[in-house]
């Protein structure tokens, strides 16, 4: 019985629901990386490049033959072309979601400044607001008051 009451304890505090949450909104992010990347950034890119493909490059250490006997022998190679298709998808995919990123902390940013008119602040913020002020005018009355006291 302990054991149930603790998971029942850890899944209603939030935390699966967080979890559950979080692998959704990865999935749906993913979804949208994957077409800024291939619709958006690689067609200009491949425009650029020529349609050069890196993936069928390599260095050849030993060719391919066939043995007398008539079985196959596969070549010996490093594929090194590969590697390169693989860094330059990093790169383009971070530079996205870097993007997408500093994008959405912008946003956030001014949707959480109590000062900005356009948008509408939550009540926390607000609140946090007013009680920061508050808490500015007590200090100025309390260092007026120290000062007068000295």
């Amino acid at each position: 019985m302990g054991l149930l009451q603790e998971f029942k304890n850890f899944a209603v505090k939030g935390n699966m629901v967080d979890i559950a949450i979080g692998v959704i909104i990865g999935a749906a992010f993913q979804d949208v990386i994957d077409v800024i990347v291939k619709k958006i950034m690689l067609p200009p890119l491949s425009l650029l490049t020529d349609g050069v493909n890196f993936s069928n490059r390599k260095i050849l250490l030993k060719d391919a033959y066939t043995k007398p006997d008539g079985t196959p022998v596969e070549e010996v190679a490093i594929g090194y072309g590969d590697l390169i298709t693989v860094m330059i998808d990093f790169l383009i995919i971070a530079i996205v979601v870097f993007i997408v990123v500093k994008l959405m902390n912008s946003l956030r940013a001014k949707s959480e400044d109590e000062k900005n008119p356009t948008v509408e602040t939550p009540k926390n913020i607000q609140l946090l607001a007013r009680m920061n002020e508050l808490l500015e005018e007590q200090n100025n009355i309390l260092m007026k008051n120290n000062s007068k006291n000295s």
